[in-house]
């Protein structure tokens, strides 16, 4: 997790806590180390954050602190609901995980009758979800995509031949029962989908292709006005 995201999820923490948080407490839901905690929290008072406390008995925002407002009508939060639904479905654990975090916090701020859509369970999304793919990571692939990293690939095709590819990855695809890695291909010269349940392996390579995913993007859309 970024420093910048670390330190808004702590504020997130400490305004929601009924009492002192101790920074190991912190320390375990972010997966850091408490020095590191220590350190944040340090940086998030020197920015003028009012967090009292300290080491051994724990921390407090002190009330009147706020983040900017998020104004949302109940057409845009019932939205906001059923695409947290719909993330579900995916076999992506890292953005399940995200889902729920974002409406805990989105709940714990909007007003009522607002707030009330995201605690009554008044809408669903059904149907199966998608298993989670073995070889691969998806939370690594959106890393990728963000990073603009290229990956190394262990891929079976539809029939079980295997090859070793270095793609330079630009989208995933969400479908029903898998995912779909879209990526510029470097054995094939070519933009190419991959499904993620035939990854056998994915590592990342230590080589980037900054700058280029907006051109790849846009060349593999501009293909979809010729099918």
């Amino acid at each position: 997790m970024r420093k910048a995201s670390r330190l808004f999820e702590i504020i997130q923490i400490l305004r929601l806590a009924k009492g002192p948080v101790t920074a190991a407490t912190i320390a375990e839901q972010l997966e850091v180390t408490v020095r590191s905690i220590y350190r944040d929290i340090a940086a998030l008072q020197g920015m003028r954050v009012p967090i009292e406390g300290g080491r051994g008995i724990g921390y407090i925002l002190r009330p009147g602190f706020t983040l900017p407002p998020l104004m949302l009508s109940i057409e845009e939060t019932e939205a906001i609901v059923v695409a947290l639904a719909l993330l579900e479905r995916t076999g992506d654990q890292g953005l399940r995980q995200a889902a729920r975090q974002v409406n805990r916090k989105i709940s714990a701020v909007v007003p009522q009758p607002l707030a009330g859509t995201f605690t009554t369970n008044a809408l669903h999304a059904w149907g199966s979800s998608a298993p989670a793919p073995e070889g691969v990571d998806l939370a690594l692939l959106r890393q990728a995509i963000r990073t603009e990293q290229k990956l190394h690939l262990c891929y079976r095709d539809e029939h079980g031949q295997q090859s070793d590819r270095t793609i330079q990855p630009i989208a995933l695809i969400y479908y029903s029962q898998t995912a779909n890695i879209v990526a510029w291909c470097e054995l094939r010269a070519a933009i190419r989908n991959f499904r993620t349940d035939r990854v056998a392996e994915c590592r990342p390579v230590d080589a980037f292709f900054i700058g280029e995913g907006d051109r790849l993007r846009k060349l593999w859309t501009d293909g979809w006005q010729s099918q």
